[in-house]
């Protein structure tokens, strides 16, 4: 006890004669390092961090090379928890945001651990074992089919510059004893000796989603490596003569099809009006056919009184006896009436004549107009298989189709409408046969009547009227096969009429359907007319967003730092491993008297 007092009361004497001496030491050097500033003419960073396994930020620290070109005193600027000197002993000094120490001409490094752990990228890490997520404590040592889902976003908290210029590089490796069938779509793979190392990219100004499956047992991954460096490569442009040329070429082409649908269009066009001028002549055809039709009827009724005031006349004149001069008159007044009505009859049938033949040959130059020509069934399918508008290919086969029923139609009953014009002329020229015999009679009878015995006159008569008679039934007869014709022929053509109006419905969607292709072909032709310049300018807009040569960096630490050459990032998250068992306790020490931790203190 009594050394112990000894030694103490050494030490109370000896302080306050060394306090003094090392404060006014510090003063001389506080003067010293004024008078002696260092420069600093470029600064590199560095920043590492650890993540946990899955991507969270644990600790962030940056190590700061200064190159200094004069030796002194030296300022560097970042908010950091802590400071370590990694180049000598001397201490350096923080206050606030600046870090103030002393470094030799050349290389100086320091570490400063940051206060918070925000980096440009967020990072989020899933892990997947036969497709139920895990956590990573619960990962290690399993086996089963792995996914590793790795998703990059930026953190808005921080200066965008990092997410806009910087390359990241995202590693890990597998045991490739323990690992097979491993798959990736977005990394690559490449064997590391035994080990198999998958590795992605992703570009700047981009946010990513990658994945990986395996077949892992006994797993355990030693961490995913995570680095990021400035693009700051240039990127030279393509020669793209060629290609662009080429791409003049398409755009002639679609020149020369736009006009070509232009030509198309107009004859669409011009289809459309043929077709309409056809419907409508063949609806005034129909509307006649109809009429003749329903004048059938009464032109059969007006024939048989005709037939029965001839029979009537017959058998009047065959019993002529006791017949005074009024009863010849009223014979011969009647007949006159009859061949005037013989004649008001051939005349409608001629002007029924004139005005079917003039509407049959508009319908028959029409119908025989349509082209006839045959589509096979392998050129249809390669048609709907072409790059032609679907539903204009649709349009044309219905206008096809229809144009084809109409013409078969036609052909089978082409024979009817013929023959209707000579049945109507074979008609006119009896009617008009008839009612001169009936006029030339009416001549004979009155020349009899003047100079001739009248009984005589009247047998004549009698016997004309007889032969008038018997003919007009055959003539009835047939007037009444011709009107059952004309109304097959009307019942008939209701279908061609209709068939008629399908194929100018047809056409005229037809027609707004090229109408709108050739919208789409103009507007085609417009858009890619300077094709060739648009593609150049897309190529070199979309080389320039990944061309960064330009870049310049800047501080990640605090934007007062200047002179800055570089800024990298080493990001590695925690390995998933197994836990080991717990060594054996260690020894308690040796409890130490108090004379040797006082000794402690000095050594």
């Amino acid at each position: 006890m009594k050394k112990i007092l000894i030694v103490l009361l050494s030490i109370f004497l000896v302080l306050p004669g060394t306090f003094p001496v090392a404060a006014a030491a510090s003063n001389e050097e506080k003067e010293a390092d004024v008078n002696n500033a260092g420069k600093v003419v470029g600064k590199d960073e560095v920043v590492y961090a650890t993540l946990s396994p899955d991507g969270i930020g644990k600790e962030l620290y940056i190590v700061n090379s200064l190159e200094v070109s004069e030796g002194g005193q030296v300022v560097d600027y970042g908010k950091y928890s802590s400071v370590k000197n990694l180049t000598d002993l001397t201490e350096i000094t923080q206050s606030g945001d600046t870090v103030e120490l002393t470094a030799s001409e050349g290389k100086f490094f320091y570490q400063g651990t940051l206060e918070h752990t925000n980096l440009p990228w967020e990072f989020q890490i899933t892990y997947l074992l036969d497709g139920e997520e895990v956590t990573p404590k619960e990962l290690a040592g399993k086996d089963g089919t792995l996914e590793i889902l790795i998703e990059t976003f930026e953190n808005e908290a921080i200066d965008s510059v990092f997410f806009d210029n910087y390359l990241l590089q995202i590693s890990f490796t597998l045991d490739g004893e323990k690992t097979s069938n491993v798959e990736t779509e977005e990394g690559v793979l490449a064997n590391a000796g035994k080990d198999i190392q998958v590795t992605y990219s992703v570009m700047p100004e981009e946010e990513a989603l990658l994945s990986m499956t395996a077949d892992v047992t006994d797993l355990e991954l030693s961490g995913i490596d995570i680095a990021a460096i400035p693009q700051s490569m240039s990127i030279d442009a393509p020669d793209t003569d060629e290609f662009t040329d080429e791409i003049g070429t398409l755009a002639d082409a679609l020149q020369e099809i736009d006009r070509g649908v232009l030509g198309l269009k107009s004859g669409t066009e011009e289809l459309h009006d043929g077709t309409t001028a056809l419907q409508n002549g063949s609806s005034e055809y129909q509307n006649g056919i109809h009429a003749l039709n329903n004048g059938s009827s009464e032109l059969i009724s007006g024939s048989k009184e005709i037939q029965g005031a001839l029979e009537a006349i017959d058998q009047s004149l065959s019993e002529f006896e006791g017949m005074d001069g009024s009863d010849f008159n009223e014979i011969t007044i009647a007949l006159e009436e009859f061949a005037k009505a013989l004649r008001e009859i051939k005349e409608g049938l001629i002007s029924l004549k004139n005005g079917f033949s003039g509407a049959y040959e508009a319908l028959d130059q029409a119908i025989e107009g349509i082209p006839g020509h045959e589509i096979t069934e392998e050129e249809i399918i390669a048609l709907k298989q072409s790059d032609a508008n679907q539903e204009t290919v649709d349009k044309l086969l219905e206008v096809y189709t229809a144009s084809l029923t109409v013409k078969g139609t036609y052909a089978e009953v082409k024979e009817a409408f013929t023959s209707v014009t000579s049945t109507l002329e074979t008609i006119t020229a009896s009617l008009e046969t008839m009612a001169t015999s009936i006029e030339d009679m009416m001549d004979g009878f009155h020349d009899f009547l003047d100079k001739m015995d009248p009984t005589g006159g009247l047998k004549e008569l009698q016997a004309g009227i007889s032969t008038l008679s018997a003919n007009y039934q055959s003539f009835h007869s047939g007037l009444v096969a011709y009107t059952e014709g004309v109304g097959e022929l009307a019942s008939g053509y209701a279908e061609i009429n209709q068939g008629i109006g399908e194929l100018n419905n047809g056409t005229g969607e037809l027609a707004n359907g090229v109408s709108e292709l050739r919208n789409g072909t103009a507007e085609l032709a417009e858009a890619t007319q300077d094709m060739p310049e648009q593609v150049t300018k897309e190529i070199d807009e979309m080389l320039a967003q990944y061309d960064k040569s330009d870049f310049e960096a800047v501080s990640f630490v605090n934007e007062k730092n200047e002179e800055v050459n570089s800024v990298q990032f080493v990001l590695k998250t925690e390995p998933i491993e197994k836990v080991e068992k717990e060594k054996e306790e260690e020894a308690e020490p040796e409890k130490k008297s108090l004379w040797e931790r006082f000794l402690d203190l000095f050594r």
